[in-house]
Parts: C-alpha cells; structure tokens; sequence
C-alpha cells in the first residue's frame, strides 16, 4: 500500500513551521494588539504568526502532492556544534567582547557543515566582526565591548 506522504521532508518542515506559528500566535495573545493604524507590540508577532501559518500549510498540502526527497539521518554533531557555538558567543559578548565572540561563533558553528573549509570561514570571520563592530558600536552607539573586560580593556 502506497502512503500519501510524498515528500517526507516538506511534511516535516511544515509540522515545524506550524508548531513555531501556533506558539507565536499564543504567546502573543498575552499582548495588547492594538489597531492596523495604532499597532500594538501585539500586532506584529501575531500577523507574523498567522503568515508562518499559512505558509505550513501550503508545505504540508505541498508534502502531499509533490514528490521530494527522503528524510536525511539527524545530523545530533552538527547540531550540538552550531547550538553550542550560540551559547558561546552569548557567554563570551560581555566579557571578551566582540572581536573574540564574533569570530569564535562563526569558525565553531562551520565546522556543522560538510562543506567546511579554513579560508573561506576565516575571512568571513574577520569580515563578519569588523562589519558587526562598525555597525553595532560605531554607527547605532550600542553598548557592546569590542573587547572586554575579561581582556584588561
């Protein structure tokens, strides 16, 4: 007997897609929404929410209908590299700064990928960093050590 699920990663994309869209659309609801002429910090999240929804379900009936390719083993390595590399910069931004969390997240969070090469990450790294420290500490003046306090600076 033939299943209707044709494309088994779409159907899977759309479950999540879905999950995510339902727990913005909730969460919002915790928040004034306001009118579409006096938005409310409501308003945003849930038509965001509702949009996310809709494009669930277009994948999921899409999932149905077009065949596509087979789910892939779950990359846990890959995974764990790329989560710990966000946990990382996020211990490291205050204390070390930028110029040390910026490129320690980017060079951690590619070994995750199968394509992964030294010269290409590096200077994405150091571009990534230079651009990050222009726009966020120079240009809109946040209040982000380049380098911290962990650093003597």
């Amino acid at each position: 007997m033939r299943s209707t699920l044709r494309s088994p990663k779409d159907f899977w994309s759309g479950i999540m897609f879905l999950a995510f869209s339902l727990a913005i659309v909730l969460i919002a609801r915790e928040y004034p929404m306001g009118t579409a002429g006096q938005m409310g910090p409501g308003f945003f999240p849930t038509m965001l929410g509702w949009v996310l929804a809709a494009i669930a379900v277009v994948t999921l009936l899409g999932s149905l209908t077009t065949d596509g390719e087979p789910l892939e083993r779950f990359a846990y390595k890959d995974m764990a590299l790329i989560l710990g590399a966000v946990l990382l910069f996020g211990f490291l931004v205050r204390g070390a700064g930028l110029v040390v969390a910026i490129p320690l997240l980017i060079l951690i969070s590619a070994f995750g990928s199968a394509k992964f090469r030294w010269r290409p990450t590096v200077a994405l790294a150091i571009g990534a960093t230079v651009f990050c420290v222009l726009l966020f500490v120079k240009a809109l003046g946040l209040p982000l050590p380049v380098l911290g306090p962990w650093l003597g600076a």
